[in-house]
């Protein structure tokens, strides 16, 4: 009996080894905060944008690790975080703009000419058989079932109230804090409870921080309290976990963070922007408090930090201050827009005894990537899924920065009208390969052409003088988004639905 039992001790023993030298993995996503909106300057040289925020924490990690400066989402939330689950590309998921609270409730702005595309407006379900939505194999269900403790906290939004994409439980996370179906906070303010006020609370108000009610704790706060509980469990227990921390900040409303937003008011930026700047604080703030506590716990040397933003920087005027789309300048517009303002995004890995610390990555990444890149970095190899996967790990270029592929397209397709009107935003298409980026206007049937190694700001339209390159790139967005039968709008005196961009109109 003594045998059976050494004999017991010595396989578990070894089998937590194991589980210890799988890396912990943490997935630190913002909400809407702009390539611009830090200190770490992305670009190639620090600009005023850089200099007005303030995010030491974002500069430590990356001098911890490695900075990408051509990294991208989608215009819009949603999107961005179906395909971080999932691997798929939008334009195939057919989630390609916001979900509602609501179920069976579309969320594109009517429109005088597009009737809507037919998105899956009810969002990523793990389950079959639910109308307009995708169903797919969730990553933190893979996690999961190759030993991983799964813990989400913060905003979920992959689909509406009545799917089960609204509850985090039911996509593999062991923990849930604060996720559901809302895309926004009702208040980040703990004294307003976070919206769960007595006859003022709506289906926005943020739940599971009752115990932050009526004090000054900021919701960013809040949720970082509530996920450094969550991974002492796991790592007490010696598993392997993936903490999905996805902070509701910088979303609107924008309210102050009273822990800095004097500050900024007194550097002289005016009241929505000092309270932006706040948030953005606020949040690097919660990175240094993260990384801080896996020191203090020892296990930082094990754990891989990617922070990451779901889209581009909010640059509408109102509810930001100053001039509308100036916001993440150098770069043209801002969240919405396939101009590079909407989609590129900072994101910072993290890996230690395999990514070079403080190092920059010129190499193009987007929001699919995450998926296969997570899953190589755990150690699962060949998960069964029920979607293709259309992301590529980026393993190789954190191992080597210098690692560049121009081969590979980059596609992004948003058929819906999500405001008004703006620079780049509604019913636009757009294809990135190597340095060429292709927009196509489906309401003018128009195409432009950028060199993005020339021309950041996306100010020249380099079209008419390069007819080659724009058939290249205009055949083979249309040939991807064929070949994922991607959703288009329909014109409304014709019933029809809009042609692809190599397609005569």
């Amino acid at each position: 009996m003594k045998s059976i039992t050494t004999l017991l001790i010595f396989l578990l023993s070894g089998f937590l080894t194991r589980a210890q030298e799988r890396p912990n993995i943490i997935l630190f996503l913002v909400d809407d905060m702009g390539w611009q909106d830090t200190s770490l300057p992305f670009g190639a040289e620090k600009t005023e944008l850089n200099r007005r925020y303030h995010t030491p924490n974002m500069e430590r990690l990356a001098k911890e690790g490695v900075k990408f400066t051509n990294a991208y989402a989608t215009p819009v939330c949603t999107p961005t975080r179906v395909s971080l689950m999932t691997g798929m590309n939008a334009a195939h998921h057919r989630i390609t703009n916001w979900t509602h609270i609501q179920k069976n409730t579309p969320t594109d702005m009517d429109d005088e000419f597009f009737g809507q595309a037919a998105w899956n407006y009810n969002g990523f379900t793990p389950q079959k058989g639910i109308p307009n939505t995708i169903h797919a194999t969730a990553l933190p269900q893979i996690l999961k079932d190759n030993g991983y403790f799964t813990i989400h906290v913060g905003k979920a939004h992959w689909g509406p109230m009545g799917t089960p994409a609204s509850n985090p439980h039911n996509l593999g996370f062991m923990v849930n804090v604060a996720g559901n179906a809302i895309g926004h906070p009702q208040s980040f303010k703990g004294e307003e409870n976070y919206g769960n006020m007595p006859g003022r609370s709506t289906f926005h108000a943020v739940q599971d921080l009752s115990e932050y009610y009526g004090t000054e704790t900021f919701l960013t706060e809040a949720l970082t309290l509530e996920a450094l509980k969550a991974i002492e469990t796991p790592i007490k227990n010696k598993q392997p976990f993936f903490l999905n921390l996805a902070h509701y900040a910088v979303h609107i409303p924008l309210q102050e963070d009273a822990r800095f937003y004097k500050k900024y008011l007194d550097a002289g930026l005016q009241g929505e922007e000092a309270k932006y700047a706040s948030m953005i604080e606020g949040m690097d703030k919660s990175l240094g408090d993260i990384m801080d506590y896996l020191i203090r716990l020892k296990v930082d040397h094990n754990t891989v930090v990617i922070f990451m933003t779901d889209t581009g920087g909010l640059s509408l005027a109102p509810p930001r201050g100053g001039e509308p789309h100036t916001h993440n300048l150098p770069l043209r517009a801002g969240k919405g827009s396939v101009y590079e303002g909407g989609i590129r995004v900072p994101l910072i890995v993290k890996w230690p005894k395999v990514a070079r610390p403080g190092s920059t990555a010129e190499q193009y990444v987007i929001a699919e990537d995450f998926f296969p890149t997570i899953l190589e970095m755990a150690g699962v190899k060949g998960p069964k899924t029920v979607q293709a996967v259309d992301g590529k790990s980026f393993v190789p270029t954190m191992k080597d920065p210098r690692y560049r592929d121009e081969s590979r397209a980059l596609i992004w397709h948003f058929p819906n009208k999500w405001q008004p009107d703006g620079p780049g935003i509604n019913y636009k298409s757009a294809i990135r390969k190597g340095e060429w980026k292709l927009i196509h206007h489906m309401r003018r049937n128009k195409l432009e052409l950028f060199n993005l190694k020339n021309d950041l700001g996306e100010q020249k339209d380099l079209a008419s003088q390069n007819p080659s390159k724009v058939k290249e790139l205009s055949q083979a967005l249309s040939s991807q988004l064929r070949k994922w039968d991607a959703p288009m709008p329909v014109i409304k005196s014709t019933g029809e639905r809009v042609k692809f961009s190599d397609q005569d109109q």
